[in-house]
């Protein structure tokens, strides 16, 4: 349960055990994007396969303070019978229109790979 876990400057900065905010912003953006992928193949008509996706943000040190100036995205999938330029245009689009991907002031990119 995400109450029980510590959070504080610790486990931001310092290696403690716990969450983070940019932990939790990656965990919501992989969450959003695979959502809008399965969404985007299930109206192409393709309801069978898999979708596992990690996401990792970077937090910067920007003048006096910190930025998140990246989220990486890194989506694996098996997609019974859709062409791999289907598959990269269904993935971009729901890179870009995720609701996650609209809220960062931040590079967003994706690594995908298209398994069997």
């Amino acid at each position: 349960m995400l109450s029980e876990q510590p959070y504080g400057f610790g486990t931001r900065f310092e290696g403690v055990p716990g969450t983070n905010p940019e932990e939790l912003i990656a965990a919501a953006h992989s969450a959003c994007f695979t959502m809008a992928t399965s969404f985007a193949l299930a109206s192409a008509g393709y309801s069978d396969g898999t979708l596992d996706t990690e996401c990792t943000v970077t937090l910067d040190k920007e003048g006096d303070g910190f930025a998140v100036t990246k989220s990486a995205l890194k989506l694996s999938a098996t997609v019974p019978g859709i062409s791999q330029d289907e598959f990269d245009r269904i993935a971009n689009d729901a890179k870009a229109n995720c609701p996650i991907s609209k809220l960062f002031n931040c590079e967003v990119t994706l690594e995908k790979s298209l398994k069997g």
